[in-house]
């Protein structure tokens, strides 16, 4: 492998940099972007608790603000809850800006790497026929090897660009197709808090049949 890459030349090596930098943003993201971490399933559940045997202080939103970023939007509503109806949503709102822009870290940087490592691979086979009809000019096709070792130089900077593109370009879509997701999922948990305690939905805080989980039911006020 090290003495493919070192046939490609020097262009090579952004290429590699490239890969390897786009392996790291997509393993960080794959762990952080986890639906469990970032919106957990029972914590309106954990909320309503609170509000309902009436442990919500400072403390308990302190706790909800670092537990996950659907934690951070709901604490930022419960904060501005005496405020009103209208006041509690904007503050969701502007929480959920905060949040998404976090969740969209280093995105741009994959979607750019999948969008510029065919380049480099097609700047390292211009150049590597560059060189090679220049052997050619000065020695001639006496050795027609040395024509096809420099085209087969170059060739090998576009599979390169190409191969590091490919799975580039596979995660910023699925990235972003799963934040478009759990946006979703957190607008309507916060939306259903923002009824909750405003009265337009009644919540009864039960016991699951599995494993003794909390889960909430819902009836319309």
């Amino acid at each position: 492998m090290w003495e493919l890459i070192k046939s490609g030349g020097w262009l090579m090596m952004p290429i590699v940099l490239a890969s390897v930098l786009a392996l790291a943003i997509s393993l960080e993201r794959a762990w952080t972007l986890r639906t469990a971490r970032v919106a957990p399933p029972d914590l309106l559940a954990r909320v309503w608790k609170w509000i309902r045997e009436k442990q919500l202080d400072a403390a308990r939103l302190k706790e909800l603000r670092t537990d996950s970023p659907l934690g951070e939007i709901l604490a930022a509503g419960l904060l501005n809850s005496k405020h009103g109806r209208e006041i509690m949503k904007e503050s969701i709102q502007e929480a959920a800006s905060h949040v998404i822009h976090d969740l969209e870290k280093n995105l741009s940087l994959l979607g750019t790497i999948a969008v510029i490592s065919p380049l480099l691979g097609l700047l390292g086979t211009v150049v590597g026929i560059i060189e090679a009809f220049m052997v050619v000019t000065s020695s001639g096709l006496s050795d027609p090897t040395m024509l096809a070792g420099g085209i087969s130089k170059a060739l090998i900077t576009t599979a390169g660009g190409i191969v590091v593109a490919i799975p580039a370009m596979i995660m910023h879509r699925y990235f972003t197709r799963h934040i478009t997701s759990i946006t979703v999922e957190m607008e309507q948990q916060a939306i259903k808090l923002v009824d909750i305690v405003h009265g337009d939905r009644e919540v009864d805080f039960q016991e699951a049949p599995v494993a003794g989980k909390p889960r909430v039911r819902e009836n319309a006020a």
